[in-house]
């Protein structure tokens, strides 16, 4: 994983996000598309949201030097919230699944491998991972990943948090360092409005 991690560039794919409400058993699935890249030691995201529960929902998502920008063109806005001080953990989760070694790993997470197991005909190390800085503001009690070590790149994520609420995200079509730059900037009209949190 650390020698395919030196190799990471950039990577795109196709995703599935279903995030499961455990009181009412309820699913929302958001479907789009992802890109992320390595800049120095810092990682860039956009993910272009297309269907949230099968009706179109486009939305678009930017992770870039500290800030995520939020635009959702249907209401002509864009929110940016900065990281601050929480910059190191928001990266954290970015490089868990595309690019990340297993340094990077654990630095942040408690690591325990759960075995080899096969996604989409492909043999991924399945991590169970628990955040090693527990704080008020954790979001997830702990992450399961299956990664494929050829590519350092996640298959699939499951966020679990303490409220039995879930998150899953499944990648394919994953393409390799073939991404430009210039894909990672929001394309905003001049009549959107941004709000700063």
């Amino acid at each position: 994983m650390d020698a395919a991690s030196q190799k990471f560039e950039s990577a795109q794919a196709d995703f599935s996000w279903d995030q499961l409400t455990a009181v009412v058993q309820s699913h929302e699935i958001t479907t789009g598309t992802i890109a992320f890249r390595r800049v120095v030691s810092s990682t860039e995201m956009i993910a272009h949201v297309k269907t949230d529960n099968g009706q179109p929902a486009p939305k678009d998502i930017l992770y870039k030097n500290g800030e995520l920008a939020y635009y959702q063109p249907a209401i002509k806005q864009q929110t940016i919230f900065s990281t601050g001080a929480n910059r190191q953990q928001a990266e954290g989760f970015l490089t868990l699944g595309f690019g990340g070694s297993g340094k990077d790993l654990a630095a942040n997470w408690i690591i325990n491998f759960q075995g080899m197991e096969a996604i989409d005909g492909t043999q991924t190390a399945k991590l169970d991972l628990t955040p090693k800085q527990v704080g008020s503001n954790q979001m997830f009690t702990h992450v399961t990943i299956w990664i494929d070590p050829a590519r350092a790149i996640s298959l699939k994520q499951v966020f679990f948090q303490e409220s039995g609420d879930t998150r899953t995200a499944i990648y394919s079509n994953i393409q390799m360092n073939q991404v430009p730059a210039s894909a990672f900037a929001l394309k905003i009209p001049h009549d959107v409005q941004t709000i700063r949190k």
